[in-house]
């Protein structure tokens, strides 16, 4: 597919832009109009509705890193007793 400079500068302004819309970020925000623009830029343009699915994949995966996950009781016995067991050799 062969694109005209003026795509390819609107893709280039969307790429600038697009963190901070996926953001929402209220400390720099972007003006309506931008969004507008922003929007209807990525539901013409393919090359730039997928790098916009790819960051939302990406966030999705990472934000899931951030949730902790409890310890199960059995596994910290399990972990003691292999500690304890390890201190009484050492003492040997």
């Amino acid at each position: 597919m062969i694109r005209t400079a003026r795509q390819m500068l609107t893709c280039h302004w969307t790429a600038r832009r697009l963190q901070r819309y996926l953001d929402a970020d209220p400390a720099a925000p972007l003006s309506a109009g931008e969004v507008a623009r922003l929007e209807e830029h990525l539901a013409a343009c393919e090359r730039c509705a997928e790098a916009i699915s790819q960051h939302r994949t990406l966030a999705r995966a990472l934000g899931g890193w951030g949730r902790r996950t409890p310890v199960q009781p059995a596994s910290v016995e399990r972990m003691r007793s292999v500690l304890d067991d390890l201190v009484r050799e050492g003492r040997r």
